[in-house]
C-alpha cells in the first residue's frame, strides 16, 4: 500500500522556527517516544521525508529541520557553510526541544555527512547516538561520484553558475540520479525547485557545495567512528544511483565490520521518495532488531 504524501503547502504550515547563531531555522516535530532525528540532503530540504513522516511519527518522536542554507531556513550570503556547523545546528535543535535521551538518526546524502559527524561526536562524549541509518550518500570520498554541475560549482566560476541555476538544471540533474522507473513527477519537481529557490537559494549553492572537500578532510575521523561498532548502523541504498549507489555499498562492506546493508534494485539517489514503503520496512526492521530481548542460552 503506498504511503500518503504531505503536500508541500501543508508541510510548510506545520513548521516551527527557532534561532541558531542569529539565523532563523525552520523545523518540524511530531509523535512521541524515542527521538528520531531526520537529516536531509543537498540541495533539497526536510520535505524529502514527507512520505515517511506520519508512519514514523506513529512510533517515535520525529524531528527534522531545514539546515542552514536549505529549504525555508535562512540562507545568508556572506557565510562560510560547514558540515560541522550543521551538526552544531542539529544539537542546538535537540537542546531547544529539551531532548535529553539518546537520539536515533536517519540521514540522506549531505545529511549522511552530518550524521557521521554526530557519530564521531558520540565517541567524543559530546552527544549520545543510539543508532544511525544512512540512505544514499557520500560516506567515503573515494567512492563519491559528483555530477558535472557539482564539479562546476566547486570551480572558480561556481558563484556565477550558482546564480544561474534554474529549475531546468535541477530537472536534468534529478533525471540522472533518480531510478529509470521512479522518476519524480512534474509536481514534485516544482516543489523541489520551490525549496531550492526559497530565500534566493541559488546564490549560495557554490558555498554549500564546499561540503565535498570538507568530507575529505574529515574522512579518517568519520570512518574510524563507523568502524568502532558500538552504535548500530545500517545502510539502505538505491542501487542505480550514479553518485552513491551500489559501488558505495561495496566499499562500505570492505571497511565496516559486520556491515548491515540493504540494496534496493532499480532505485536511485532518493530512496525515501522513490521507494518509501521499502525504506520504511527496512528501517522498522532495523529498529525492531535493536529492541529484541537477548537470546536465552541453555546450559547443561
Amino acid at each position: 500500500m503506498p504511503l500518503a504524501e504531505i503536500p508541500l503547502c501543508v508541510w510548510r504550515k506545520r513548521s516551527r522556527t527557532f534561532v541558531f547563531q542569529g539565523q532563523t531555522i525552520r523545523y518540524w516535530v511530531a509523535g512521541q517516544g524515542e527521538p528520531l532525528l531526520l537529516i536531509h540532503g543537498f540541495p533539497t530540504a526536510s520535505w524529502d521525508w514527507h512520505y515517511l513522516w506520519q508512519p514514523l511519527a506513529q512510533r517515535y518522536r520525529v524531528i527534522a529541520c531545514d539546515m542552514l542554507g536549505f529549504g525555508d531556513s535562512a540562507k545568508p550570503l556572506n557565510h562560510r557553510y560547514s558540515l560541522l556547523e550543521q551538526a552544531d545546528l542539529q544539537q542546538a535543535l535537540l537542546s531547544h526541544l529539551q531532548v535529553e535521551q539518546p537520539v536515533h538518526v536517519l540521514a540522506h546524502d549531505y545529511g549522511d555527512s552530518v550524521a557521521q559527524e554526530l557519530l564521531a561526536r558520540h565517541y567524543e562524549a559530546r552527544i549520545v547516538v543510539a543508532s544511525c541509518v544512512f540512505l544514499n550518500g557520500g560516506l567515503f570520498p573515494e567512492t563519491h561520484r559528483p555530477l558535472l554541475m557539482q564539479k562546476l560549482l566547486l570551480s572558480p566560476l561556481g558563484w556565477l553558475l550558482g546564480r544561474a541555476f534554474s529549475r531546468e538544471a535541477l530537472v536534468k540533474g534529478f533525471q540522472r540520479i533518480f531510478g529509470p522507473q521512479t522518476q519524480p513527477s512534474e509536481s514534485e519537481l516544482d516543489d523541489f525547485w520551490s525549496l531550492v529557490d526559497s530565500n534566493r537559494g541559488p546564490r549560495i549553492m557554490h558555498k554549500l557545495i564546499t561540503y565535498i572537500p570538507e568530507r575529505r578532510v574529515q574522512r579518517e575521523r568519520w570512518v574510524a567512528a563507523m568502524q568502532r561498532g558500538d552504535v548500530p548502523l545500517r545502510v539502505v541504498d538505491g542501487a542505480v544511483d550514479p553518485i552513491s549507489g551500489v559501488h558505495m555499498v561495496e566499499r562500505y562492506r570492505e571497511l565496516i565490520p559486520d556491515a548491515d546493508t540493504v540494496v534496493l534494485p532499480g532505485i536511485g539517489h532518493y530512496p525515501q521518495i522513490e521507494a518509501p514503503v521499502q525504506v520504511l520496512e527496512h528501517y522498522l526492521a532495523f529498529r525492531t532488531h535493536l529492541v529484541l530481548p537477548p537470546r536465552k542460552v541453555a546450559c547443561s
